[in-house]
């Protein structure tokens, strides 16, 4: 055990620096929980060191305030950040499209403005990104969908623009799809409907208008639907749908008669992504 505590010390310099700039940049003599800078890396809180590099961090609800250095790119072991739940401000930097082991970027509840970087469809190994509830404007990238691994993304309460990329019916792995409040217009993509193993789409409270597309029928996978408080016009396409695939359908009911009038009313409502990771540590 002393050998191996021995090895997980030996991080290199150049990774201990990143995380000396992130404590610095972030306030860290503020944190919740500190880092003693002067014992080794391997027992700073929330820094996961294996074989001699780092492989986690995790700082979820720490008090991190200040913006994020473009250094974190330099972090190339790194499978696993979370930072969410903090007041980090500023932009997503660029430099974390590096990070091609990366499985899990979780920024949600902070206050992270500006694009998110094009760059990011680059990160062939991410399974899991989480930034709702920030400041996010701008498009959603076209890049996204080349992440093939990707099984959820969350980009909800933000302030995105545009239309929703086709290119997201490549994410054929994709399990969760969350665009909640936001400035999305335009209609649905059709390609949407190659989704199969999407199990929630959530595309509440945007701009959205047009029908919902005929493709939606292809979704045996989907329980979770959330469409309402949008531009939509024609729900005609939903009448190839299983309606008793679903746990929750959220739209705007129209007077026409439809098979989905008689949905339990207590069933339905916004999906909780808020606080999802209110337990998580």
């Amino acid at each position: 055990m002393v050998f191996t505590s021995m090895v997980n010390a030996m991080v290199p310099k150049s990774e201990t620096n990143v995380l000396l700039e992130l404590y610095k940049n972030m306030q860290g003599e503020k944190w919740n929980t500190t880092w003693d800078v002067n014992a080794p890396v391997n027992t700073w809180y929330g820094v996961t060191v294996q074989n001699g590099h780092v492989v986690e961090i995790n700082l979820f609800r720490n008090n991190l305030v200040g913006s994020l250095p473009e250094s974190l790119g330099d972090l190339k072991h790194l499978v696993h950040l979370n930072l969410a739940f903090n007041t980090i401000s500023g932009e997503i930097p660029k430099s974390l499209a590096g990070l091609s082991k990366l499985e899990v970027l979780k920024l949600e509840m902070n206050r992270l403005e500006g694009e998110i970087p094009s760059e990011i469809g680059n990160m062939k190994s991410l399974v899991k990104l989480s930034a709702f509830n920030n400041f996010l404007s701008g498009k959603i990238p076209e890049s996204l969908g080349n992440i093939q691994t990707l099984k959820e993304l969350n980009l909800s309460s933000n302030n995105l623009t545009g239309r929703i990329p086709n290119s997201l019916g490549e994410l054929s792995n994709l399990e969760s799809l969350g665009l909640f409040e936001n400035k999305l217009y335009g209609s649905i993509p059709g390609e949407l409907g190659k989704l199969g193993q999407l199990k929630e789409l959530v595309l509440a409270n945007n701009e959205l208008g047009g029908e919902i597309p005929k493709e939606f029928g292809q979704l045996s996978s989907l329980q979770i639907l959330q469409i309402q408080n949008n531009n939509i016009f024609s729900f005609d396409n939903m009448d190839s749908m299983n309606s008793s695939q679903f746990l929750v359908f959220d739209y705007d009911k129209v007077e026409k008669e439809n098979k989905y009038k008689d949905f339990d009313v207590n069933k339905t409502r916004m999906a909780d992504t808020k606080f999802e990771d209110e337990m998580e540590e």
